[in-house]
Parts: structure tokens; C-alpha cells; sequence
């Protein structure tokens, strides 16, 4: 079988673990309607529509 020969230090085992954790912004395209930034394949905020259809109501 296989075993570690030694311990493992905290600093190296946190070295490999550091890329995994790392969080990334969710990614915005402009709406082709309003102009707005919103997150790809959802609803617009801001006017409500989706691939030029309005599907909830946005009162102003």
C-alpha cells in the first residue's frame, strides 16, 4: 500500500488547495433590448424580457 512517508505541512497543504477556492465573477453580457448588464440566458431586471419576448412585467 501506498502511505506518505512524512507529514504533510499545513503551509504545503495549503499551497495546493489555494487554486480550487478561488471565486470568479459571474460573467455579464449587455441585454440586446435595454441595454442593461444582466447574466446570459436569464430574464432582464431591468425590462423584463427574454430573446426579444417579454416575459414579466417591470413597472417603472
Amino acid at each position: 500500500m501506498a502511505v506518505p512517508k512524512r507529514r504533510v505541512s499545513k503551509a504545503r497543504r495549503d499551497k495546493r488547495r489555494s487554486n480550487v477556492w478561488k471565486m470568479t465573477a459571474p460573467e455579464l453580457v449587455k441585454c440586446p433590448a435595454c441595454g442593461e448588464y444582466k447574466r446570459p440566458h436569464r430574464v432582464c431586471t431591468a425590462c423584463g424580457k427574454y430573446k426579444g419576448v417579454e416575459v414579466i412585467k417591470v413597472e417603472d
